[in-house]
């Protein structure tokens, strides 16, 4: 079976996907380009690293497609809200990998243990500096934190996670970042800011993605 030529990919990844859909942050596209995504999969998803959609990591997870996660960090980057970011949901770690390249502290939050297992050989291996904890939504570390990344879906949002964001000052709060997703089947990638009101969202553009655990509403009945 021939080898999978993972440097093009990552060319074409970069070229065909990202860079013509409003990623155009020079520190960004370099970490894209440098950051072997095939790293952070399991070796059998590896083929599908450059596929323009998620990748299935098991247990109802996935890693997010390229596009999505490149506009994300994008809109990070625009936003200029500081330095210190905390992952939530950071899985393997590659959007944590890819925040370290571009120049953040990062702090990757993972509870599943198989996916912690993937996450710490493949950021040493890629040198990122990135903090790894074991936590998840319920037992987060207490910040403050510059920028929240949720590298998944979300429903809900528990009071303790804009808790960690930077309180408002200078003009600017701590900002959020994720994909919001609703009951009909859609979802908005959003960013959030911490205001004297509270964390105010607004859309960045359409998205959509496996919700995180610990971030879905409860199920309802239907009658």
């Amino acid at each position: 079976m021939q080898t999978p030529d993972f440097a093009t990919a990552r060319l074409f990844m970069v070229n065909g996907q990202v860079r013509p859909n409003k990623v155009t942050d020079p520190r960004l596209l370099a970490a894209l380009r440098s950051l072997p995504r095939e790293r952070f999969l399991p070796a059998g998803a590896a083929p599908l690293a450059y596929a323009d959609e998620d990748v299935p990591l098991g247990g109802g997870r996935v890693l997010l497609a390229p596009l999505p996660l490149s506009r994300l960090v994008q809109a990070i980057l625009d936003a200029n809200a500081g330095s210190k970011a905390l992952v939530i949901g950071a899985g393997p770690g590659y959007g944590a990998a890819v925040l370290a390249a571009c120049g953040f502290s990062v702090t990757a939050c993972e509870h599943d243990p198989a996916l912690l297992a993937l996450a710490r050989p493949a950021l040493a291996a890629v040198g990122s500096g990135v903090t790894l904890v074991e936590a998840g939504p319920a037992d987060l570390p207490k910040g403050p934190f510059d920028v929240i990344l949720i590298e998944g879906g979300f429903e809900i949002l528990p009071p303790a996670i804009p808790a960690r964001l930077s309180p408002r000052g200078g003009g600017t709060g701590g900002r959020l970042f994720g994909i919001r997703r609703d009951r009909a089947g859609t979802g908005q990638a959003v960013e959030g800011e911490m205001t004297t009101a509270g964390l105010a969202l607004r859309p960045l553009f359409d998205a959509f993605t496996t919700c995180l655990p610990g971030l879905e509403m409860a199920p309802s009945f239907v009658f």
